[in-house]
């Protein structure tokens, strides 16, 4: 199923065919030596393939020996490039993408690729990349379709979904993949227009160093940067998103590893860059793959293939390569995780759809980036307003509980115990002044003391600090003493740093709650006071 796959993404890549063999070949097997994703599929991409064709097509003529040298040699350089990431540890990229970004960059990606297959299951030719384009092609060349090749597609899809839905574990697709080979062969499909994969050379890659001058490594910098970046952030979303799925860990910085040996080999190879593919691994996954393993066997059947199987290959109808891949591409799209997200986070919804959308628009690539750029700004969204509490007495039980901070709370008459249940940063610490604030000024009865539960505050950059001692300084003025409790290790080094326990003074810091509680008991009972203080719990 995935050869033929790597040999139509050799035609985007402007390569020779038999190239995209080479891609599942040595590629392969250094990925599954030294990547630690367990089902991750690294081989040709349509992304990469479009992002160094399009560049490269400019500097030589596409197909000529020295296009395919430069291209060998952007391989190379990824490979340099992702050994730096490695040492870097670029890994924790993934950390930004959440599962909700996930489901939808997978679900955006099915969307994506089954469009694109629906063209070779009707007998047209693509016209553009982009899937909204492809889809107003689709409907206004729907009239020249090939009706054979959609009647074997229809037939195809139909064998699929039913093997899908009755013999689950069963290879239904390679049956479906090797009858379409067959009947094409006998009846000879390609004499009344259905389109077949066509001839090949075959034979084992050659070995060479792509030596490039110093003008042309200059101009494949920016090019290789482009691939070492997709190549990473689409790898470590497709391993993390089906890692989630089936319930497993991977580790991002060893994927890159594997990442870099697949790129020297495919560049000492002679073929071009690959990457971690979402559909491929997806194949892989449906057909029972639970290791590296079926990588190795796969490298194995591919040798076999380049040795011997070539001359049969070429009967292959498009169709029905493009009927297997559609139904996996459907198969991408997880619409019970979708549902689930609905109902337990509409927001995160709306997250995965957005993320869908950009994909489907915009392409596979960007919507990584717009993908981690939407979590990060979900993160900070929560953190710049965080929930900010005052606890005070339970009127049945007398234990301190929380309430959001609201005008006219108070734990006691005179005292008013405040969390703040984030970290302080720039974006947030104005909500901090913000709440003392009105606090102190909708108080019943005078505030003599006030302790912060620093219990979330782990960390305090440089402008929250500047907020903190401005606080703490009018505060001081107003004969107001002001207590941090719960301080962590961690934050009492922020604060020593920052000047903030030159400020609040010496006895006002404590590392546990009830020693600030008791702390300010004190303070207050020495004022005039209208009611009795809680204790701590």
């Amino acid at each position: 199923m995935n050869i033929p796959q790597v040999l139509g993404y050799a035609r985007i890549a402007g390569m020779p065919t038999v190239t995209g063999l080479y891609t599942v070949l040595f590629p392969l097997v250094a990925f599954a030596l030294f990547g630690s994703s367990r089902h991750l599929v690294v081989a040709a991409d349509s992304a990469t393939a479009a992002i160094f064709s399009s560049a490269l097509s400019e500097m030589e003529p596409v197909g000529s020996a020295a296009y395919i040298h430069l291209v060998s040699a952007v391989a190379l350089l990824n490979a340099g490039f992702l050994l730096v990431a490695r040492l870097c540890r670029l890994g924790f990229l993934a950390d930004f993408l959440s599962r909700t970004v996930l489901v939808g960059f997978l679900a955006g990606v099915g969307v994506q690729v089954s469009m694109s297959m629906l063209y070779d299951m009707v007998g047209l030719d693509v016209g553009s990349h982009n899937t909204l384009a492809q889809f107003v092609g689709l409907v206004r060349a729907g009239s020249h379709m090939h009706l054979l090749t959609a009647g074997i597609s229809c037939l195809a899809c139909g064998l699929l979904l039913c093997g899908a839905r009755f013999l689950p574990g069963r290879p239904v697709a390679l049956v479906v993949v090797l009858g379409g080979l067959g009947l094409s062969w006998v009846l000879g499909l390609a004499q009344y227009g259905v389109t077949v994969l066509g001839p090949m050379q075959g034979g084992l890659p050659h070995f060479a160093v792509p030596v490039v001058s110093w003008h042309q490594f200059l101009a494949l910098l920016p090019v290789s940067g482009s691939c070492v970046f997709v190549i990473i952030a689409q790898s470590a979303a497709t391993s993390h998103a089906f890692a989630y799925r089936l319930h497993e860990t991977v580790d991002a910085n060893a994927d890159i590893v594997g990442l870099c040996a697949a790129n020297a080999a495919a560049g000492l190879s002679g073929t071009f860059t690959v990457n971690g593919s979402p559909t491929q691994t997806a194949m892989a996954v449906q057909a029972g793959g639970t290791s590296q393993k079926a990588q190795l066997v796969f490298a194995a059947v591919t040798l076999c293939v380049l040795l011997f199987f070539t001359g049969p290959l070429q009967y292959l109808p498009r169709c029905i390569l493009g009927s297997v891949v559609f139904c996996v591409a459907v198969g991408m799209i997880d619409t019970a995780a979708l549902n689930h997200i609905r109902q337990e986070s509409p927001g995160e919804f709306r997250l995965a759809l957005v993320t869908m959308a950009t994909v489907v628009s915009i392409g596979v690539e960007q919507g990584i980036f717009i993908a981690i750029a939407l979590s990060l700004f979900r993160h900070v969204r929560h953190s710049y307003r965080p929930h900010t509490m005052v606890l005070k007495p339970d009127t049945t039980t007398h234990e301190l509980e929380a309430v959001p901070v609201r005008a006219g709370e108070q734990t006691a008459p005179g005292l008013v115990v405040y969390r703040f249940c984030a970290d302080l940063f720039y974006a947030n610490c104005s909500l901090f002044s913000e709440d003392i604030d009105l606090l102190l000024s909708s108080a019943p009865t005078p505030v003599r003391c006030m302790v912060v539960d620093c219990s979330a505050i782990t960390d305090i950059d440089y402008s929250a600090a500047s907020v903190v001692r401005d606080v703490l300084f009018r505060l001081h003025m107003q004969g107001v003493r002001v207590i941090f409790g719960r301080v962590a290790s961690y934050a009492l080094a922020d604060m020593e740093r920052h000047h903030i326990v030159a400020a609040l003074g010496e006895g006002n810091i404590f590392a546990q709650l009830h020693q600030a509680m008791a702390s300010a008991q004190h303070t207050v009972a020495q004022q005039p006071s209208t009611g009795a203080l809680v204790t701590s719990p």
